[in-house]
């Protein structure tokens, strides 16, 4: 028998074959979905993040209020962990703090804050690098309201149990309390020259003034700090003689334009009289702008009434939505949705809306309004057995509002799609965290304590079995966003 040339023909055949083979295999691996992969030019030129994730959803946990953790989530594929390890999650790292219940979300920056409601501590997390990035700034704990402006040359605090409204001032590394008992909010304009405090129970609207270098106290100040060499000032706003319209002030809209501040009138929500708005114009309101005599002169312009009653409100450049609740004859209260036209600053429609005290409320995809409240389920839908969740869509085009998810109390064989731990059947419990995920047609929440995300086409739940996670979720935002303006 002949021994094979290695050369041979059918060998040459077989090695080519084989080459070929290889060749098609390796161009059609390469062909194939590449993970986690970004564009040669980012968006915004913002920096390839360690966790190749483009689409990334921020939530803040608690474990028993000692412990937390900020863990993200892979909101293009609804995930919490690495498509190549199920075990693997997504953390932010350094983060120890107990009880992040706020995260203010800037993406046009690449950064947050966090604040932990056990400790105060105010802590910056850089998202190019998913990582701690310093200390904010150290504010006390338990802040009703926290307030950050864009430029961060300031933050402010508001808190009642100590009664003192507090200012870090990063442009002199200062800290300031100014004594302000039962201040419970605080707004600041997007320009930080406006800076708004509110007193529980009181119809008594506050402004911050920043002195000038060796400036006196102005007069009628309730509290200035220093007290020897005084830079920050809290001082009363006077509302109307004629025509009083401040009813338990709990917040603030300054108008895009810059020119107004719309004051929000808690009314009958809050023990007051009369829900409304307050406008001021906003030069009136400055740091920068001392009174130099008492009594002040009144720099309200005008009120609008809204029955509905106001917490929250939002504008979309035409419409101001307002979100509150109004007093039933049977001593609850209702969720509404109010509407104002700002060209004419008139009350357009009013809609039924989750019951509770309103505190979240973003605009979404396919011109969807998303209202977000907390204690729901004492107020008049759940008396009357109808949807007493926290969450509300509201159709701009069609002008419909709709509870969701969608259930009805009355039948023993609807339920929420996803019960947390609570296992209730009907309701999910308190909103505290909404974000937008733009472009992709959801909104994510803290909902309950737990995580759940929205379609905006319809209001469906999406199923959140791979993006729950282990503890209290207490706040969600959207870090990739195009703007700030989707948290």
């Amino acid at each position: 028998m002949k021994n094979r040339s290695p050369f041979s023909p059918s060998f040459c055949a077989q090695l080519f074959c084989g080459l070929v083979i290889a060749f098609v295999t390796l161009g059609l691996t390469s062909c194939g979905t590449r993970y986690y992969k970004f564009r040669d030019y980012t968006f915004a030129n913002r920096p390839v993040p360690p966790s190749k994730l483009s689409t990334r959803v921020l939530v803040s946990i608690t474990v028993n209020g000692a412990q937390g953790a900020l863990q993200m989530i892979d909101a293009e594929r609804d995930i919490r962990n690495s498509i190549f390890n199920p075990n693997s999650t997504f953390p932010i790292s350094g983060y120890a703090s107990g009880y992040p219940n706020m995260i203010f979300n800037f993406p046009e920056q690449v950064l947050g804050y966090v604040y932990s409601n056990s400790d105060g501590s105010l802590t910056r997390i850089d998202y190019g690098k998913e990582a701690v990035a310093g200390d904010g700034g150290k504010l006390p704990a338990k802040a009703d309201s926290v307030a950050v402006p864009i430029n961060f040359k300031h933050v402010y605090a508001a808190v009642s149990s100590l009664g003192v409204l507090t200012v870090i001032d990063n442009t002199n590394g200062q800290t300031y309390y100014l004594n302000l008992p039962n201040v419970y909010r605080v707004a600041v304009n997007q320009g930080d020259s406006v800076v708004l405090a509110m007193v529980r129970n009181s119809n008594t609207l506050y402004r911050l003034l920043r002195l000038n270098q060796n400036q006196a106290a102005v007069p009628g100040a309730v509290d200035c700090q220093p007290y020897a060499v005084p830079v920050w000032c809290v001082v009363p706003v006077q509302d109307s003689a004629s025509k009083p319209s401040l009813d338990r002030p709990v917040g603030a809209y300054f108008s895009l334009d810059g020119t107004t501040a719309y004051v929000l009138n808690c009314g009958p929500e809050c023990g007051g009289n009369t829900a409304g708005l307050t406008t001021i114009p906003q030069d009136a309101l400055r740091v920068d702008n001392y009174p130099t005599s008492t009594p002040y002169n009144s720099p309200v312009t005008g009120s609008i009434a809204v029955p509905g009653g106001v917490t929250s409100v939002l504008a979309d450049g035409t419409t101001l939505y307002i979100a509150g609740q109004q007093l039933q004859p049977d001593g609850l209260f209702a969720g509404v949705l109010s509407t104002l036209d700002l060209n004419t600053n008139t009350v357009t429609g009013q809609y039924s809306i989750s019951d509770g005290y309103h505190s979240k409320m973003l605009l979404g995809d396919d011109n969807t309004l998303w209202i977000g409240s907390q204690g729901c389920a004492t107020g008049e839908r759940a008396k009357l057995k109808q949807n007493y969740n926290c969450l509300t869509r509201y159709d701009i085009g069609a002008k419909s509002a709709k509870v969701v998810p969608d259930v009805n109390p009355n039948d023993s064989n609807s339920s929420v799609p996803y019960p947390n731990a609570n296992e209730n059947k009907y309701y999910y419990g308190d909103l505290t965290g909404l974000c937008w995920v733009q472009g992709w047609h959801k909104m994510y929440t803290a909902y309950g304590g737990q995580v759940h995300a929205f379609n905006t086409v319809d209001g469906s739940e999406i199923n959140n079995k791979q993006f729950t996670v282990q503890g209290t979720a207490l706040d969600v935002a959207f870090m990739d966003a195009a703007t700030n303006s989707a948290n």
